[in-house]
């Protein structure tokens, strides 16, 4: 189990991981995403779908593949497809008190918005609790799980990344951060379309899995 004291900051993801994958906040943007690649391209909706599957697992994000092919303005795009609405996600208390007795640093760090992090935070009450928010913008539009935005949340934290843990729902993304010492957990989910991990592809990763975030994070401190 991880030891919480040994520990000097927890790295979040956003999307499916703080809050529940069956909020399913995502099946909006996904069709924000498909909206937006149709009127651009001048495209039929089944197009721009396969077009945006094939940028997501080529380049990461769908964004790069649009700003690599097609100079797409990549604040419009974020502001367009993250446009959604966010009620499905309910407020969390018990996430809430289970971050105020973490103890060390907590940020954010998610191949979305600062904008949409912090709308999503807000609903769910546990902002006051995070340092910062590493966003795709904070990268140059570069995402997970290229190695430079893992490198840059250590380098700007200051932290050795054997001093962090990261909790991220796509399994693509964790290798990069075990690959720099941190401890790597799992938020897995049912998520059909959530492409899972290759046939015996970096079998040491993750380092814990869990199907209930604030379930674990009670484990890790023990209770009062």
């Amino acid at each position: 189990m991880i030891q919480p004291e040994q520990v000097a900051c927890w790295v979040f993801d956003l999307d499916n991981t703080l809050y529940p994958a069956d909020c399913n906040l995502f099946a909006q943007i996904d069709l924000r995403m498909t909206e937006y690649i149709s009127t651009l391209l001048g495209v039929d909706k089944p197009s721009a779908r396969a077009l945006q599957k094939a940028y997501y697992f080529q380049h990461g994000t769908t964004l790069r593949g649009l700003m690599l092919d097609h100079a797409v303005d990549p604040t419009d795009y974020l502001t367009y497809v993250h446009d959604i609405d966010i009620s499905p996600v309910p407020p969390a208390p018990e996430l809430d008190q289970a971050l105020a007795r973490l103890p060390g640093q907590k940020i954010v760090f998610t191949n979305g918005s600062a904008a949409h992090a912090e709308r999503v935070m807000a609903r769910l009450g546990v902002t006051a609790h995070f340092e910062k928010i590493f966003d795709i913008e904070a990268f140059g539009f570069i995402p997970k799980p290229h190695p430079d935005p893992y490198d840059q949340v250590i380098a700007e934290m200051g932290i050795p990344g054997e001093a962090m843990v990261l909790f991220e729902d796509s399994h693509a993304n964790l290798p990069p951060a075990a690959a720099r010492g941190m401890t790597t957990v799992w938020v897995r989910h049912d998520r059909a379309d959530w492409p899972p991990p290759e046939d015996g592809a970096n079998a040491d990763v993750p380092h814990h899995t869990t199907d209930d975030l604030v379930g674990l994070l009670h484990a890790i401190l023990g209770h009062d």
